[in-house]
């Protein structure tokens, strides 16, 4: 069975991982490509390692200037299962803002941490159209909603249904929540004192 050799050094530079792996997915558990470059594809690398960790083999078949061999193949037929994050250290974190999310390019799901500082929030805002489940981490704060306030604390879970008026704001000890949802559109949300109330 021969192996596929795709030379990169005729590829677009944007077009050089999408190529490598449209071909990847291609190709059958057991088999493998070649990949031909004009430099050691350390990137390319560490993305295989984000989406195929386990799954795959990565061997240097030779490098010399201007001209790196590759062989990649496939040992599973989907990316494997695999702990992502350590939750009880994203919790610890000193830092605010969203602080992790999920890596992987092709997933059909969305999840984040978002941390917020003592006394900050996200503003009122209509969610978008996908339900969003959260999970507070640590810390304390409420979730303001169209008809009232809920308190937070460690451990809750709360669903946010799609398009629900929601706004967000830390307890004295911050807040820190992970996200789940459908994976959408990107969301910016603005984090800040909470608006006066009046």
């Amino acid at each position: 069975m021969g192996e596929d050799e795709i030379d990169l050094r005729a590829v677009r530079g944007p077009d050089r991982h999408p190529t490598i792996f449209r071909a990847y997915a291609a190709i059958a558990v057991g088999e493998s490509l070649v990949l031909v470059n004009d430099h050691e594809p350390r990137h390319l690398r560490d993305e295989f390692e984000v989406e195929y960790p386990g799954g795959h083999d990565w061997e240097c078949l030779s490098a010399e200037p201007g001209t790196w061999r590759i062989r990649i193949a496939k040992r599973a037929t989907t990316p494997l299962p695999r702990v992502v994050a350590d939750a009880s250290a994203l919790a610890a974190a000193d830092s605010t803002g969203a602080i992790w999310k999920l890596p992987m390019r092709e997933r059909d799901l969305d999840s984040n941490v978002i941390a917020l500082a003592p006394g900050t929030g996200i503003g009122a805002h209509d969610g978008p159209d996908v339900d969003v489940l959260i999970y507070v981490l640590a810390g304390s704060g409420q979730l303001g909603t169209e008809r009232g306030v809920l308190e937070l604390a460690g451990g809750a879970l709360c669903w946010l249904p799609r398009r629900s008026r929601r706004g967000f704001t830390a307890g004295r000890d911050g807040l820190k929540y992970l996200t789940v949802h459908q994976r959408r559109q990107a969301l910016t949300l603005l984090t800040g004192a909470p608006p006066a109330a009046g």
